[in-house]
């Protein structure tokens, strides 16, 4: 059992909108908890407190304590300047980077579209 097990098992919905709740999926329950547990332990490996964390980060302690608690509300900005101050911002960048995959490296000759539009799977192709 993780550090913000407790919490995520309280917090299984999100509110969205004009009070409709939605269910959190539990893949992305599972990616709170452990980003929240990776983020603590990053933390204690460094040696700092939630407050010197939030101080070098430039958030407030509350935000740390949220996110260590597995709170999907804190922004990706905020996120990213934690990760920044512990040190491990340009991995996360890095890990993120589509032609670091097999696919995006079999497919980097190829152009990328402006946008991607929705295909209409309805009509036949020979039609």
């Amino acid at each position: 059992m993780g550090y913000s097990d407790g919490y995520m098992q309280q917090k299984d919905t999100q509110q969205r909108g004009e009070g409709r709740v939605r269910a959190v999926p539990s893949s992305i329950r599972r990616a709170l908890r452990d980003v929240a547990d990776d983020v603590a332990a990053w933390r204690k490996l460094r040696g700092l407190t939630q407050a010197q964390l939030a101080d070098r980060s430039d958030v407030s302690r509350g935000t740390v304590v949220r996110l260590e608690g597995g709170d999907g509300g804190v922004s990706l900005e905020n996120l990213l300047r934690i990760l920044r101050s512990l040190g491990v911002l340009d991995g996360v960048v890095k890990a993120l980077d589509p032609y670091e995959t097999d696919v995006g490296r079999l497919r980097s000759d190829e152009q990328l579209p402006q946008r991607v539009r929705t295909r209409d799977l309805t009509r036949r192709a020979d039609g």
